[in-house]
């Protein structure tokens, strides 16, 4: 268990990368384990289709509703249990949806218009009212057509929550291939549910602590292809990258500033591993904090105004926070013996972490006003969470070393959605970034 308190530390990432089994990875399974207490009950036809659409095999509807589904604020009726499959407001009988205590329904077609492109249209609609709420029609060609069907789950999600969406944006994470004589390291970008995964760097050495751009065109990362850790910055979509902290030592833990012009990363250029700033434009490079413990794992506050991390300058990991521009630390944590791996939500109104008990370790939440702080995850070790851009849901490493895999939670609890791959390669999937 010693090994596990202290995955935090960035000198051990490399070796606990190593260490870990592999699991199978590459498609996605969505796997829903329980639900937020409340959820709206919502149905998803499936979509009319041509034969086009049918050769096509792109499930539109099944995207939407496990989307929605997965987000935790909808109880999706399950495909099996609907008895008739109206694609438009017109041929809909509302009396037959109430008797399944249905709120909301999903309803549309799919149809090839040439070209390799199709036409989607979809309407969603009020049961009870027996009315359309919104509806929209959309045309892309067959590479795109997986993501607008994230593009309506967004417009779903928006109507009905009022919260902007996030189906349509990225994932990050590492995949780790092989075995220890013949290891390889993956970053990949994904669909927020796993699918359309594209590698855009590997190497034989460690990548590690992948961390999106405010921009979300960047990402900076860890890698180890100079047998030593250095801070890379790499565009995602020419590949083209830039060395950002190579210092002797420790450079771990890239952070970005909410303008995207600086990083806070862990160095350890003055002998302990302290968080320092660099800007982008200039290179310079400014120390923030100066103590003997192991400070690490910065996270931006949205508004720029603190900078939190996980320090054991207490005797055990907890969470500090300080200004970007210097001044004493301050402690935010004192729930338990351990809280690591800080992630803010972008309203700033919750801190995601690493919750260690009883030898046992959960994805947290702490509201920032009342500092409560309450569990979302199974356990028992659980480690990564990011939250998404709308702050509805977080992603996260679970089942330690052994079968490690990537879930999503929603921020409220429950809605648990395991995102595995597949059948062709054993792959062991970490650190994600959303």
């Amino acid at each position: 268990m010693e090994t596990l308190t202290k995955r935090w530390m960035p000198t051990l990432v490399a070796t606990l990368l190593l260490a870990a089994g592999a699991v199978r990875a590459d498609d996605v399974i969505i796997d829903i384990i329980g639900g937020v207490e409340g959820a709206v009950p919502l149905a998803v036809v499936p979509f009319k289709s041509d034969s086009e659409s049918e050769r096509l095999g792109v499930d539109v509807a099944g995207i939407i509703g496990a989307n929605l589904a997965r987000s935790g604020r909808f109880d999706v009726l399950p495909r099996e249990e609907i008895i008739t499959t109206p694609d438009r407001l017109e041929a809909v009988r509302f009396s037959r949806w109430r008797a399944l205590g249905v709120d909301h329904l999903v309803v549309g077609d799919m149809r090839s218009i040439g070209g390799g492109r199709f036409e989607v249209r979809y309407e969603l609609l009020d049961v009870y009212q027996g009315r359309r709420v919104d509806g929209r029609r959309y045309r892309a060609d067959e590479r795109h057509v997986r993501v607008l069907a994230h593009t309506i789950t967004d417009a779903v999600f928006e109507e009905l929550t009022g919260i902007p969406g996030a189906f349509s944006t990225r994932i990050a994470y590492v995949a780790v291939e092989g075995d220890d004589d013949s290891r390889s390291y993956r970053l990949v970008v994904a669909d927020s549910d796993g699918h359309r995964p594209q590698t855009i760097l590997t190497s034989q050495e460690p990548l590690i602590s992948p961390a999106w751009s405010p921009g979300r065109d960047r990402l900076a990362y860890v890698s180890f292809e100079g047998r030593r850790s250095e801070v890379f910055v790499q565009a995602v979509a020419t590949g083209e990258r830039q060395r950002v902290a190579s210092f002797q030592g420790i450079n771990s833990a890239p952070a970005w500033s909410p303008d995207g012009s600086r990083l806070a990363v862990t160095l350890s250029r003055g002998g302990s591993a302290n968080i320092y700033i660099i800007d982008l434009e200039s290179g310079v490079v400014d120390r923030l904090t100066d103590h003997w413990a192991i400070d690490t794992e910065a996270a931006w506050s949205p508004d720029g105004r603190w900078i939190y991390f996980t320090s054991d300058r207490g005797g055990q990991p907890q969470i500090y926070r300080v200004s970007p521009d210097g001044g004493r630390p301050e402690r935010v944590t004192y729930d338990g013996r351990y809280n690591a791996r800080p992630s803010i939500s972008p309203d700033g109104e919750y801190m995601a972490m690493v919750h260690g008990r009883d030898g046992r370790y959960y994805i947290a939440v702490m509201d920032m006003e009342t500092e409560h702080i309450r569990t979302i995850t199974q356990g028992p070790y659980d480690e990564s969470p990011s939250f998404a851009p709308n702050g509805t849901m977080i992603i996260y490493t679970a089942g330690g070393a052994a079968d490690s895999r990537l879930k999503t939670a929603s921020l409220h609890g429950g809605a648990i959605a395991p995102i595995r791959g597949g059948e062709e390669d054993e792959v062991q999937v970490r650190e994600p970034a959303w």
